[in-house]
């Protein structure tokens, strides 16, 4: 059985970071590690959350697991909350990246246009220094825009996201994946650049007509869960799209949804009937 390890924050009620990516890749059939980086009642979509930051906590686990002799096969971090964060992580690729170890960084830190309220450019710039030692980075277009200085555009083509995709693998992931990519009206997707073959990979689906909080967290935990089961990040990533907008689907059709995150853990027989074939 494989072991990924992933460091982000926990919401005790909401639908995103560990609570879906602990159940996830557990469901896949993979050992998941945690390393949560802050204890938050709920995500911060709800007003009066209460938050408990772990920053201390983090060398202490992992210099323990270093003396115990715990290795993984994947080490993925999703949301980080400050700039020692980033380089606890930095650290950690480096003291536990053994010989096919594939660091994953999904740099959540903005969309729409707009980084979080918590964070600025600098902070963009800092995490594209973890983007920078890892294997795979799977950033949405804000993300890749504020990392990378390019314009950020609500309307674009081909070209623009092939741009974004060369100015990422510039920093030195294997594998650069925007999500979020929209090429054609009503579809929505993923776009890849392999930056050893330099060969470029899309995958699209219909585009439903709402947004949720946690989607991109459900995508990044499918994909690397599914790469650990063996399939390539192609293979991986148009299940994790696929996954995610039958999880936004099975959401809409509740009677009663919760608006604080999507129906994931009903769509689980979906993920795994795919993830059998």
């Amino acid at each position: 059985m494989k072991r990924i390890v992933t460091i982000q924050d926990i919401s005790c009620l909401g639908k995103c970071s560990l609570t879906v990516a602990l159940p996830i890749i557990s469901a896949m059939g993979v050992e998941t590690a945690i390393v949560p980086t802050a204890v938050l009642s709920t995500h911060t979509m709800f007003k009066n959350f209460t938050c408990c930051d772990l920053t201390g906590e983090i060398e202490p686990i992992t210099a323990h697991w270093k003396s115990e002799g715990v290795d993984f096969d994947a080490i993925y971090t999703g949301y980080l909350g400050s700039f020692e964060q980033i380089d606890l992580m930095a650290k950690m690729f480096d003291e536990f990246r053994g010989e096919g170890t594939v660091c994953f960084v999904d740099p959540a830190m903005a969309d729409n246009g707009k980084l979080y309220p918590a964070f600025d450019e600098a902070f963009a710039k800092k995490m594209a220094t973890l983007c920078a030692k890892a294997d795979i980075i799977v950033p949405n277009i804000t993300e890749a825009c504020f990392m990378t200085d390019m314009p950020y555009r609500e309307t674009y083509d081909e070209a623009y996201v092939k741009e974004l995709l060369s100015k990422l693998a510039a920093f030195g992931a294997r594998v650069c994946l925007l999500t979020g990519v929209s090429l054609e009206e009503g579809k929505t997707g993923v776009m890849g650049l392999d930056t050893q073959t330099g060969e470029y990979y899309h995958y699209e689906h219909e585009k439903l007509p709402v947004s949720f909080h946690g989607t991109g967290d459900i995508f990044s935990s499918t994909c690397i869960g599914a790469m650990m089961r063996g399939l390539d990040w192609r293979e991986a990533s148009r299940l994790a799209a696929d996954y995610t907008a039958e999880c936004i689907r099975l959401t809409m059709t509740d009677e009663k949804p919760r608006w604080y995150g999507v129906n994931f853990e009903q769509a689980i027989p979906f993920l795994l009937e795919r993830l059998a074939k």
